[in-house]
């Protein structure tokens, strides 16, 4: 590592690699900062990624990808940052246990953590989900429980009668929160509301959920189903940068993941839309490029070439030599491309 970059990326979710990636392809010194862990690295099977089958397991998605951006010259460093400071000069001071750079550009993908409801539960992934979008397919004609008691719970129960007729809402004991509209909508789907509290729960040989077994001793069979107890969004450093915040807790930003802060993007499930994959990779691109048309130094503007003059061959090209460098070494080990019939 050094000291200055003129891109930092704090967190290596699939939203903060692929910001990494446009960047750092895109010339600009980038050091991705991950403290690890994250929703996209408890993932035991990966579904709705073009392209990568159901068989890569989160983390050897995201290994893929750290081993992507590191060939193209990005810095990756396992480490938690704790301050981020504007510093006199418009840059940013990014510090947090052994690290503390100087850079031009801070994109936060801090991401947020589910809210998990109390145990007993089953494992994560063997029958505790948290992406409806991502695993309702595999809940065709199986029995399936949601977990909650607010309008978000309740419509999400109703919403995978698209995929199976045996779906009940657990409430754990407690007492429902959803609106009377929202209640008029259950009593006309054939949803079944649990109020008992799960006292146990049964899981077969391959360690996926089979049944739980309530407080008044009932026992209903679940191949898996869905916690919906919110969101707890990682957003200490955009309050420490006073970044604008929408009233759910995201971080408020453009079509290009710019904020309310020049100089600072985030991307990803820190920001609002679709909590998935494709979707955070698509907002790390976009925010890649707009870095890009902020940092590049050509062409300049009128007002530019009057205060700085014409660009010189001396001043071109406009990347730093260690990016450079890595280009270089990057494309003399790519394969030649084959010859055409033309030649």
């Amino acid at each position: 590592m050094t000291d200055e970059y003129q891109v930092a990326v704090v967190g290596g979710g699939p939203a903060g690699l692929t910001t990494a990636l446009y960047t750092t392809r895109l010339g600009h010194d980038t050091v991705v900062i991950n403290r690890g862990g994250g929703r996209a690295a408890m993932m035991l099977d990966t579904h709705n990624v073009i392209g990568v089958t159901e068989d890569v397991s989160g983390n050897e998605f995201l290994q893929t990808a750290v081993e992507q951006i590191q060939g193209y010259g990005a810095e990756y460093v396992r480490d938690t940052v704790d301050t981020i400071e504007r510093a006199d000069d418009g840059r940013f001071s990014v510090s947090g246990g052994d690290t503390d750079v100087t850079v031009d550009h801070v994109v936060l993908a801090t991401g947020f953590n589910d809210v998990r409801p109390d145990p007993p539960l089953p494992r994560t992934g063997r029958g505790l989900h948290w992406c409806l979008h991502c695993d309702a397919y595999m809940f065709v004609d199986q029995p399936v429980f949601v977990m909650g008691t607010g309008d978000s719970a309740a419509t999400v129960a109703m919403i995978m009668l698209n995929f199976t007729d045996e779906v009940d809402l657990l409430t754990r004991g407690d007492d429902p929160e959803w609106s009377e509209d929202t209640q008029k909508q259950l009593d006309a789907h054939p949803v079944d509301v649990v109020h008992e509290d799960v006292e146990s729960v049964e899981k077969g040989e391959d360690g996926w959920l089979e049944a739980f077994v309530f407080a008044d001793g009932t026992r209903r069979e679940y191949r898996g189903g869905f916690p919906m107890y919110g969101s707890d969004y990682n957003s200490d450093l955009a309050d420490q940068l006073d970044l604008d915040l929408n009233d759910d807790g995201t971080v408020a930003v453009d079509d290009h993941g710019h904020t309310s802060v020049e100089g600072v993007s985030a991307v990803g499930d820190l920001t609002p839309g679709h909590n998935q994959i494709p979707v955070a990779m698509g907002e790390g691109a976009k925010a890649g490029i707009g870095i890009h048309d902020r940092l590049r130094k050509f062409p300049r503007s009128l007002d530019e070439i009057e205060s700085e003059g014409e660009v010189s061959e001396a001043d071109v090209p406009g990347l730093s030599e260690r990016m450079r460098e890595h280009a270089r070494e990057h494309n003399a080990e790519a394969p030649a491309p084959a010859a055409s019939d033309d030649d």
